[in-house]
């Protein structure tokens, strides 16, 4: 038998041998081909180099017997490189072909509503469990619904989940267990990250092979008492230039137990696009420009670098109109720290192809989330028990308008709302729980008031009268504007010169 039979042969039997585990095994085959089709750049640049090293010293051994490894060793250094600049380029075409559905513009921001934030969502969850057994796997905004829907899993090795749930919070105060759902414990006990049988993404595989998922990508809703686990699907396209694609949506009944895969999301009430897909379109900015930007980061956006957002700081699930969106604000790539762009890219897409995602270049530049922040505590540090009140997600809302939201831990206290660029009649404003304004802006400097943690007397705004008569019978408040009177008096003897008295 000839070699070429023979190669023929063995070739055929490996097809044979991966259909066959195909069919067997979709799940792990499903894995294998994602795995090596991530892979193959990698092998084709050690091919590169193995063949420019082969070559190199076939022509060497040909010529003269001592010049053979010399020239291998110097086609393997040439391989290295050339190969490395081939495979260096292969991924700036990843975040060409990643960024041909982005679109640069400078219209306005869309209206975004205001939500409870994240992280108040996430804290409320565990108390909110009442008795129920199992740990957290993820919480997730459902901007349909105005709801967080939280899913709990089941403890045990060979387990699935053990009940879906969503509760409401209001933008003051704490919220409550809106709707709790329990799953069939004998029906559907498959879970993302489950062993074995209990292995939700085998059950994908053998409904439609070669697509996988994020498991942060997935939450749960209450239909009635039936929970419904959302599983937005991806796919890989291309060879030397690998992207990924949406794949439709698995659905699956925590009641029954039924999988079913669809691209019809108009019952879904949540996102439908995967979040770690819009993810990835946000991060492939840098690939706008030509490849000696990418190749020195001159190009595209990134998200900011304080820890304002720490923990949430991108692909913020918001409702732009009964349109849900995940909106990141952006800053440019280098030492500015400055909002330029905000990124929206719709949560609920239907169809095979990459979500639209709209970069939206603000006009005026927003100042950075951490100088928002520094200005928000500047301004209402003499707010009752200040020390203890922390400042969560800031937020966009609108073309130059932001909110942060105020509180402990899992309670919200007040609402801020300002402008992007920290300018204008009300730079910020400050709201209580039930949505009236406290005031907008600080008192510090105001009809007198000094600077520090308590200005004056309780109502925001009222003047702090001039002190007479007997210290002993002035207020506390009088006594403190006297003081500043006296310093402030002998600050100007001491220094004459650029003293100006009032």
């Amino acid at each position: 038998m000839n070699r070429p039979l023979k190669a023929a042969l063995i070739v055929g039997a490996l097809a044979v041998g991966f259909l066959a585990c195909a069919g067997i095994a979709p799940y792990y085959t499903t894995i294998a081909v994602w795995e090596l089709r991530e892979l193959v750049p990698l092998l084709a640049f050690v091919a590169v180099a193995v063949i420019f090293s082969a070559g190199l010293g076939a022509v060497g051994f040909a010529r003269s017997e001592g010049s053979g490894g010399g020239l291998a060793l110097l086609g393997l250094v040439v391989g290295i490189v050339v190969g490395g600049l081939w495979l260096l380029h292969t991924n700036y075409d990843q975040d060409r072909t990643y960024s041909e559905a982005t679109t640069v513009t400078a219209d306005p921001l869309p209206q975004f509503g205001p939500r409870a934030p994240y992280q108040v969502g996430q804290a409320q969850a565990r108390p909110n469990l009442g008795d129920t057994g199992g740990d957290i796997a993820d919480t997730t905004y459902v901007p349909g619904e105005d709801r967080y829907a939280t899913l709990v899993n089941r403890r045990g090795w060979l387990s699935g989940y053990e009940v879906a749930f969503t509760q409401q919070i209001p933008l003051q105060g704490r919220g409550a267990t809106d709707q709790k759902c329990a799953f069939d414990r004998s029906r559907a006990d498959a879970r993302s990250g489950g062993n074995f049988t209990h292995n939700l993404g085998r059950l994908i595989s053998k409904e439609q092979r070669w697509v996988r998922f994020d498991g942060a990508d997935i939450y749960a809703y209450c239909d009635g008492d039936r929970p419904v686990v959302v599983v937005p699907l991806k796919r890989q396209v291309g060879l030397m230039v690998l992207t990924e694609r949406p794949a439709g949506v698995a659905l699956y009944d925590g009641k029954t137990g039924d999988l079913t895969i669809t691209t019809d999301i108009s019952e879904i009430p949540g996102p439908s696009y995967p979040l770690s897909l819009a993810r990835q379109q946000r991060e492939a900015t840098r690939g706008i420009g030509s490849f000696a930007d990418w190749v020195f980061k001159r190009a595209g956006w990134e998200t900011p670098d304080d820890d304002t957002n720490s923990g949430n700081d991108a692909e913020y699930t918001l409702d732009a109109g009964g349109q849900p969106m995940y909106a990141t604000p952006l800053t440019g790539r280098g030492s500015a720290t400055a909002i330029s762009v905000v990124t929206t890219v719709p949560a609920r897409h239907s169809g095979l192809g990459l979500a639209p995602m709209r970069a939206h270049k603000l006009t005026p530049v927003w100042v950075s989330p951490g100088a928002i922040v520094d200005r928000i505590k500047a301004d209402y540090q003499d707010i009752p028990n200040w020390q203890t009140i922390q400042v969560y997600e800031v937020i966009p809302t609108g073309p130059n308008a932001w909110v942060a939201t105020l509180g402990t831990g899992q309670n919200i206290l007040y609402r801020a709302t300002g402008t992007g660029d920290l300018k204008g009649d009300k730079p910020t404003c400050l709201l209580r729980a039930d949505g009236s304004t406290y005031r907008c802006g600080t008192l510090a400097g105001v009809n007198g008031n000094g600077v520090g943690t308590q200005y004056g007397g309780s109502d925001p705004g009222t003047p702090v009268p001039a002190p007479s008569g007997d210290m002993r019978s002035m207020s506390d408040a009088e006594f403190a504007a006297l003081q500043r009177r006296v310093a402030e008096e002998a600050a100007c003897r001491l220094d004459k010169a650029t003293c100006q008295r009032r």
